[in-house]
């Protein structure tokens, strides 16, 4: 018996293997469950009264909207080859876009529109700057994208402790607040803000339909499979990387977009616009599979663990690092059972 490369592993058999992932990335959070005193029913009750609750279900929702976003913009971007790792700065980028039209331009009915439009711009000029190295200079996207986050993240930092910084800031840094038509409605009772969770349906959907169904969703994933077979074919593969680059990071601004507009209301501290939303979108990316439509499923589920570390965190007082944990157990698993995937045995 030998192992050899797989050229073309069944589906069936990848998705076998994306559950034994999953089971062994539970299986190796189970002892550090115990080490602060939970068992694994404590852990299921604690998901339980996150569904259960009216609470729990819109902070499950508040959590997805961004997933979704940057989740599907991700899928694309991985699924064609180009590895965007910098979605946290590009959705900080498009908090930035939205700050600059709340607090600088004349109000009226485009200032939401316009918010979005902007910090859509902003977060895809994000990217680009990395697809253009690595289309004209050959410079690695994962190093560039993965370095331009703290750019982003110190230039919010430089923008709400200097320019504009808020009149009445109290220790923590922010800018003034948005005016109210600045700012988008929400679901009663929470903070989902419901046209950016419309918006994130409607845009998985939509790069569905442009990954399968058009001429140039064939060419990218053409890219993505074989970027021999791609310039053998004559496909050019800088303009390509820079619709990706436009599009994933466009859809990564547009999160952060919703991220002031509809909850904090100003911009604020980086940490405090995004939760490492940019990061943990990666996995929920990597579940879907290559499909932008399975993040309405992926996205769901990374909000229902997120919402499940503030439960546990408030009723048995676990340190809600332990989320980060879980996210990067679960990311190492998915990795290592698609890599086993790849391979059979062959007498």
């Amino acid at each position: 018996m030998r192992i050899e490369k797989d050229p073309n592993p069944p589906p069936l058999k990848q998705v076998l293997f994306l559950l034994l992932g999953l089971l062994g990335a539970l299986s190796l959070l189970w002892p550090i469950l115990l080490l602060y005193g939970l068992g694994p029913d404590q852990a299921l009750k604690a998901v339980l009264e996150t569904l259960e609750e009216p609470i729990g279900r819109a902070e499950v929702l508040r959590r997805t909207i961004p997933f979704l976003l940057v989740g599907s913009g991700l899928t694309l971007a991985f699924r064609t080859g180009f590895f965007n790792i910098g979605a946290e700065g590009q959705l900080l980028l498009g908090a930035v876009g939205a700050g600059a039209v709340a607090l600088f331009l004349p109000p009226g009915p485009w200032t939401l529109p316009l918010m979005f439009l902007l910090g859509g711009l902003l977060g895809g000029v994000w990217a680009f700057l990395a697809a253009w190295l690595r289309a004209r200079r050959g410079v690695n996207e994962v190093l560039t994208t993965l370095m331009l986050n703290y750019l982003a993240q110190y230039l919010v930092l430089y923008l709400v402790s200097g320019p504009w910084k808020g009149q009445t800031v109290r220790g923590f840094l922010y800018t003034d607040p948005f005016p109210p038509w600045a700012e988008l409605p929400t679901l009663a009772g929470g903070l989902v803000h419901w046209p950016t969770l419309l918006l994130g349906v409607v845009l998985a959907l939509g790069l569905q339909i442009l990954l399968f169904f058009t001429p140039l969703g064939f060419e990218l994933r053409i890219l993505g499979g074989n970027p021999l077979a791609a310039r053998y074919l004559g496909l050019k593969e800088g303009r390509l990387l820079f619709v990706l680059a436009l599009v994933s990071g466009g859809l990564a601004g547009m999160a952060g977009v919703g991220e002031v507009a509809g909850i904090h209301h100003r911009l604020m501290e980086p940490a405090q616009i995004s939760l490492g939303y940019g990061f943990t979108a990666v996995i929920v990316a990597w579940l879907a599979r290559g499909h932008p439509a399975l993040t309405l499923f992926t996205a769901p589920l990374m909000g229902l663990i997120l919402a499940t570390g503030d439960t546990l965190k408030l009723a048995y007082s676990v340190p809600f690092r332990l989320v980060d944990v879980v996210a990067g157990l679960t990311l190492l698993a998915l990795v290592v059972a698609d890599r086993l995937s790849q391979y059979r045995w062959r007498r």
